[in-house]
């Protein structure tokens, strides 16, 4: 006999990091899905040790006057976007919150200055890029399985992984964060797909012809990039489909200026094995302050647009840069950061790990005229290669931009030895940033922080932190 999951009634006082409603029972902290600070909930336990437990939201005894309606319908299902049943601002509040309690509870920095989240300008439809799998084992929603609805494409889904399970994928038909005109995209190629009988990918047996599906958005342009990742073809209806696909999508589909076909036959849902293009340049623009950025189909560019030159400028007034400096930006991708920072500077380095993303910055760096930066593809995690920095001019500045992981040991430790005058740590992760910082404080001090929301209605926050060298 199945044991009854126990059900609690609890008031939600604040919000954790990952986005739960956090509230306390006798001492115990209790992490509540799809619940807001100020809501009374009955939750039901998923999960429970000694000091803390998790739960789901059963019934709303008296909501939040922070709560607002979602305007996604897949709410609460899809993982993403879990926010969004609270008040804007209010977002923007607990994310310096979050930002305080990861600087307090991971660096022990108590008193800091961090500034007030810099909001969104464009709350929805902002995300210039969207991935959607395809899948052979669909996840039913909560009121399909409560309504007894006879579910005709059981074994077809293109929409958004379920938060944990790899296996499952949530079918929808529009994203409220992505572009409308890119949700009339990811409808029609569903519509297509099944009118067809394509098979999508069985995570299972690795079979199965259809496997993401990529739209990209340049705001400069106005213009979409649509990736479609697939098998390789194995029969003459899937080749047929591709090309009757390409033909209908360039003359339906005015606004997409690019259509890419790629091939991933590895178990690895992030490999490509090559990639062709059908129609278009195979590439678009966008622009951060007056430059133009060359976008190729796998390149990374910041995801929301319409912000990113708020956020940039941001970064330039922390460092503060004069025309005598000498600056190293680490994990400099495309050179988002570095080609305007060239602008002001006297030299700049841009050092990043992947190639692609340094073939894109020689290119953007040639596009602009810009030629006081020199892009170096050194690998700053293996400490073996660190050596190589000793022959680059010595920085008045480093700017560090690392991935969500933080930075390796080996790079504190040289840049605790460097000490140079001036770090900005730019991160997708206070936690990360938290602990890095912390260790490097044995040479520098913490001046200030800027939180700048790039991610509206999710959980995630892009944080700014000017540090100077210790007299």
């Amino acid at each position: 006999m199945k044991k009854e999951k126990k059900t609690i009634e609890i008031t939600l006082d604040s919000i954790a990091f990952e986005g739960s409603a956090v509230g306390r029972i006798d001492g115990k902290v209790y992490f509540i899905k799809n619940a807001v600070p100020g809501d009374k909930v009955v939750s039901v336990i998923t999960k429970s040790k000694k000091k803390f437990a998790e739960g789901n939201l059963l019934e709303i005894i008296s909501p939040s006057k922070f709560r607002v309606e979602p305007k996604c319908e897949y709410f609460g299902e899809c993982g993403g976007c879990n926010w969004q049943n609270l008040e804007y601002h209010k977002q923007l509040e607990w994310k310096k919150q979050n930002v305080i309690d990861a600087f307090e509870r991971i660096g022990n920095f108590y008193n800091l200055q961090i500034l007030d989240t810099i909001g969104s300008h464009q709350e929805y439809n902002y995300r210039n890029k969207m991935e959607f799998s395809f899948g052979a084992n669909r996840w039913l929603r909560n009121n399909e399985i409560s309504n007894n609805e006879n579910i005709i494409n059981k074994e077809f889904a293109l929409g958004l992984h379920i938060s944990g399970r790899f296996d499952k994928i949530l079918d929808i038909d529009k994203c409220a964060i992505q572009n409308e005109y890119a949700n009339q995209v990811l409808k029609y190629i569903k519509t297509e797909s099944l009118k067809n009988q394509i098979s999508p990918y069985n995570l299972k047996n690795h079979s199965g012809f259809l496997r993401s599906l990529i739209i990209r958005y340049s705001l400069f342009q106005d213009s979409f990039m649509v990736i479609l990742i697939t098998n390789q073809i194995n029969n003459q209806n899937e080749d047929l489909f591709l090309k009757e696909l390409s033909y209908n999508i360039k003359y339906n589909f005015d606004k997409i200026s690019n259509l890419i076909y790629a091939i991933n036959t590895s178990k690895n849902p992030v490999t490509i094995d090559s990639y062709s293009v059908v129609f278009g340049d195979g590439y678009f623009y966008e622009k951060i302050l007056d430059l133009k950025y060359k976008i190729s189909p796998f390149s990374f560019f910041q995801t929301n647009s319409y912000q990113i030159n708020t956020f940039i400028n941001r970064i330039l007034e922390f460092a503060d840069i004069t025309t005598k400096d000498i600056v190293w930006d680490l994990f400099c991708g495309a050179g988002s950061i570095t080609l305007p920072a060239a602008k002001k500077c006297k030299f700049i380095y841009g050092v990043e790990l992947s190639n692609s993303a340094i073939i894109d910055a020689n290119f953007n760096k040639k596009l602009n005229n810009i030629s006081n930066v020199e892009f170096l593809n050194i690998d700053l995690n293996n400490k073996n290669n660190l050596n190589q920095l000793d022959s680059l001019l010595y920085p008045d500045l480093v700017i560090l931009d690392p991935p969500r992981a933080g930075i390796s040991s080996n790079l504190i430790d040289y840049i605790n030895k460097l000490k140079v005058q001036k770090l900005v740590y730019v991160s997708c992760n206070p936690s990360t940033q938290a602990r890095d910082c912390k260790l490097l404080s044995e040479n520098y001090e913490i001046i200030k922080i800027q939180p700048v929301d790039m991610f509206p209605h999710t959980y995630h926050i892009e944080n700014i932190a000017l540090l100077m060298l210790k007299a």
